[in-house]
């Protein structure tokens, strides 16, 4: 085999454009959902107990765009208090008529953005679009992301942050501020009701494990994109949220067998995104809600292979 490239994170952030991802995620969630040329099994984790960490290994097959390849992606909360990222990523991409290995690539930048594009889908397809306010509880690197891309989706005026340490909840601010630019207010908050009163659109990506979103601070009507608690026994979402809302999850499977806000809470599953984004599944008029949205990610292969497809195909045009 001749040498095996890599595409560096650096490369890969210069090449991802965000509102263009918006658009991939979004066909790839459709085609998921169809269930047509499409395989891929519920992620496998290996646990790390002595070190506090996880090892998850995602494949894919998507036939509408001829990708074949894997994510390898740790996890590791407590390399937070060692200043390392908690997450780690790589992607592996194959010529699906051979097998063939074609590229690796840093996972990291494309984890982070392809999940923020996945709850753009969600805020296009289930909010109002009238939102003005969104509100995102945490103050990572998944905040930021959020912030990146969630603005090409409504005319926000407002984004409230909330994070525990105040120290970086401030940075957290100071970095969407920049992103997001003149004629969006960005605020810090240190309480989560506050922050959450009258927001349209609720962000969690926190590290929680036990519910930090309750229902009795939003009002009707709100969507809420949980992108944390990725494991059957963690929440972010109490039960008053998720029983009064209409559930709608990437993958209904992986819904089942990882989320503890869907498991836990035993919230009925109303579809998939990729069901709505196509229309397939109606969701009632904003107009006549009385309950909540909710769209509970996990992530999954095929938002990582197929974004990889589109990072490899511009790099072999430069």
């Amino acid at each position: 085999m001749e040498q095996f490239p890599f595409i560096p994170a650096s490369k890969v952030k210069e090449l991802l454009d965000p509102k263009k991802l918006i658009d991939i995620i979004e066909d790839a969630l459709i085609q998921f959902s169809k269930r047509e040329g499409v395989q891929q099994p519920v992620r496998s984790v290996v646990s790390v107990p002595k070190h506090n960490g996880f090892f998850g290994v995602m494949p894919a097959y998507v036939e509408v765009g001829n990708c074949l390849g894997a994510k390898l992606v740790s996890f590791y909360s407590g390399n937070i208090d060692k200043n390392i990222p908690s997450h780690h990523a790589v992607i592996v991409l194959l010529e699906p008529s051979t097998g063939v290995p074609l590229v690796m690539m840093d996972g990291e930048v494309i984890t982070t953005l392809r999940t923020a594009a996945a709850s753009a889908v969600a805020v296009k397809h289930m909010s109002d679009k009238a939102s003005k306010v969104l509100c995102i509880i945490g103050s990572g690197v998944q905040a930021r992301s959020h912030a990146r891309v969630l603005i090409h989706t409504r005319n926000f005026q407002e984004i409230r942050v909330w994070g525990r340490s105040p120290v970086n909840l401030k940075k957290c601010v100071d970095d969407i501020t920049a992103i997001v630019g003149e004629g969006v207010r960005v605020t810090a908050h240190q309480d989560v009701s506050e922050a959450v009163t009258g927001a349209d659109v609720i962000v969690t990506v926190s590290f929680a494990n036990e519910p930090i979103l309750r229902g009795e601070w939003m009002k009707p009507g709100a969507l809420v994109c949980g992108v944390g608690a990725c494991r059957p026994d963690w929440r972010e979402l109490d039960d008053h949220v998720m029983q009064h809302s209409w559930v709608v999850v990437d993958s209904r499977e992986g819904a089942l067998k990882e989320s503890g806000d869907v498991i836990l809470s035993k919230a009925e599953v109303y579809a998939e995104l990729g069901e709505v984004a196509a229309g397939t599944k109606k969701l009632p008029p904003f107009n006549e809600k009385e309950k909540f949205t909710v769209f509970k990610s996990l992530g999954m292969a095929i938002e990582d292979v197929t974004s990889a497809k589109y990072i490899y195909d511009l790099s072999k045009q430069q």
